[in-house]
């Protein structure tokens, strides 16, 4: 048996690999017996901030990551494809409509049991081998977290990350907003390639349109409003992917606009023009009566909240079916903890998945709880656990976590920086990129073949 602590995606996903692959699992999951500060479900993965996978092309990084699960059955890219919303060139997610049919797959397996309850210490090792997988999360319980910060020493780190509000589609004033995607782009969901002008049928994103003074109001209304307290608030350290309005808004009249807030590719119908800025909203489920702000995670108060973003065209009369909220992330200092199998280096038979093992994002972090349960496996089979090819996205992530600078670690999502780069490869970067996407797909496949029958290649008849 193995026992996975968390029912997040790493959680599940590592459960429905070995599960898949005949080996007895037990999932852990303390809600709804202990609640976290952002969950409001008891549901197994549910997304507490944005409800986007992000990009899902083959030049774009996580993408090729997703592609690559997509070839090893993650039930989470299975999952999300079937609860997807129109997002353009990104995979969103109906959360409800993906936590819930995530939750009733896991159930329905006869070999996974899910126990409601929390575990407050790292079980021991035992004989017969039974692998743990801590998978918890940035959420992690206190007394969970004080153990692994007993097991780690020094290397238990944290940092804080904050949630995008979500709004009524019907109060936003669609005569002021326009629906377009970034340079009108649409994906072709079949192969993950761009089409063609001639074939794009509408925008996938609702558009607010700043000028330059309403854009200048809205971030000195920024940087002066009131944000929530939090502990230990003088040594904060946020994930700079992941950066909070207000912050962005502290480094520079024009850091927004450089940002979540940058104008360039989309035209207002209105003016024929480019905006000063931009505010993009994201259909937040399938009944597309929610949209959530692009980007726009804050720490500022509720009542702040409301007053700075109806200072947004469109905007004036929203009513919020959730606001911002800051949060911390518990993480620790992979590269003196884990092995490029997800495994401890001081027990080969712990490991740690998802955000807590230092990968930031949703798909990295399901990426992770993959490997892992991939490698649990092998460990009750008596077999030595794989290291995937570095040229994969799945191994380049699982290099960098085991392999990175322990002095000034970062939590990293994937990006062609971690691939090796091609020999003689297109200088043109798009080119480059699906150069390096086909080698990943193809040195993929090659390794599925030599471990066939230790990894699921074949589509889980829950799913199927």
């Amino acid at each position: 048996m193995i026992h996975i602590i968390g029912g997040g995606l790493a959680g599940s996903e590592a459960a429905w690999q070995a599960a898949s692959l005949g080996v007895e699992v037990c999932l852990y999951e303390m809600r709804p017996e202990q609640a976290t500060a952002v969950h409001q479900t008891d549901r197994l993965a549910e997304l507490v901030c944005s409800n986007s996978f992000r990009g899902d092309t083959l030049t774009n990084a996580v993408g090729l990551l997703k592609a690559e699960m997509r070839q090893l059955k993650s039930l989470v890219m299975k999952i999300g494809d079937q609860t997807s919303v129109p997002a353009g060139t990104a995979l969103a997610v109906d959360r409800t409509q993906f936590a819930d049919q995530m939750t009733s797959a896991l159930e329905a397996h006869p070999l996974v049991t899910i126990q409601r309850k929390e575990i407050h210490e790292i079980p021991p090792p035992c004989d017969p081998l039974e692998p743990v997988i801590i998978a918890t999360g940035p959420l992690t319980s206190a007394s969970l977290s004080d153990e692994i910060a007993t097991f780690v020493g020094t290397d238990h780190l944290y940092f804080y990350d904050a949630i995008s509000p979500i709004v009524l589609a019907d109060s936003i004033d669609q005569t002021v907003a326009f629906r377009a995607s970034r340079w009108d782009r649409e994906v072709d969901k079949n192969d993950r390639t761009l089409l063609s002008d001639s074939d794009q049928v509408r925008g996938d994103y609702l558009n607010c349109p700043l000028t330059r003074e309403e854009y200048i109001k809205f971030v000195e209304s920024v940087q002066s409003a009131e944000v929530a307290a939090i502990h230990d608030f003088d040594n904060t350290k946020f994930f700079e992917g992941c950066l909070p309005i207000e912050v962005m808004a502290s480094r520079g009249i024009d850091t927004l606009r450089f940002g979540p807030m940058k104008p360039i590719g989309l035209v207002d119908p209105h003016t024929s023009r480019e905006p000063y800025a931009v505010v993009q909203l994201r259909q937040d489920n399938l009944a597309a009566d929610h949209f959530s702000l692009v980007g726009f995670q804050t720490q500022l108060k509720w009542a702040e909240q409301e007053r700075v973003l109806r200072l947004i065209p469109g905007l004036t009369n929203a009513k919020f079916v959730r606001f911002g909220m800051i949060h911390r992330n518990t993480y620790i200092n992979a590269p003196s903890v884990l092995q490029e199998t997800w495994q401890t280096r001081r027990r080969a038979d712990l490991f740690f998945a998802g955000q807590i093992s230092g990968v930031e994002g949703y798909v990295e972090s399901a990426a992770s709880g993959l490997i892992a349960g991939l490698n649990a496996v092998a460990l009750c089979h008596g077999q030595v656990p794989r290291i995937l090819p570095r040229t994969t996205s799945l191994g380049a992530l699982a290099y960098y976590v085991a392999h990175a600078d322990s002095r000034n670690y970062q939590p990293t999502n994937m990006t062609f920086g971690l691939l090796p780069p091609l020999i003689n490869g297109p200088r043109r970067r798009s080119m480059r990129r699906q150069a390096m996407a086909e080698r990943a797909l193809d040195d993929l496949s090659i390794w599925c073949q030599d471990n066939g029958k230790q990894v699921n290649v074949q589509p889980p008849a829950l799913i199927s």
